[in-house]
């Protein structure tokens, strides 16, 4: 039996995972508030396409500063670590759906800065790599 024409749609906007595209610009757009809100989507989007063809991580919303900051208000008393349930609070907050379950400093419940900033990384890396189709 074919597939209804919303059918196509939806594996349309999955395969090219089109919403996340959307939701990543509809982010940036409330985090940065751009005077020009589409010239700076305009530029966001050949970003990513420069990104695309260079083989690099694509843009972003988060950089190592505003990772640690993160980590500093997930850790008031300094103690240079947090809690898995935290680090799981805290990717999912930031957005990264696809993470380590099990990252360094699991066994200790001890989840380091430098653990926590490696894996948001990774876990943005393969976010930004949903804009491989643009």
């Amino acid at each position: 039996m074919a597939a209804s024409r919303e059918e196509e749609a939806a594996d349309y906007l999955k395969k090219h995972r089109i919403m996340e595209l959307v939701e990543n610009l509809s982010s940036l757009l409330l985090f940065y508030r751009p005077e020009n809100p589409r010239e700076f989507m305009v530029e966001h989007l050949q970003q990513l396409k420069d990104c695309q063809q260079s083989r690099e991580r694509g843009p972003g919303l988060f950089n190592t500063s505003n990772l640690d900051t993160v980590f500093g208000i997930l850790d008031p008393a300094q103690r240079n670590y947090i809690s898995l349930q935290q680090y799981k609070q805290a990717l999912t907050a930031l957005g990264v759906e696809d993470f380590n379950q099990h990252p360094e400093g699991v066994n200790e419940d001890r989840i380091s800065l430098q653990t926590f900033r490696t894996e948001v990384m990774e876990g943005l890396k393969k976010s930004s790599a949903t804009y491989e189709q643009l």
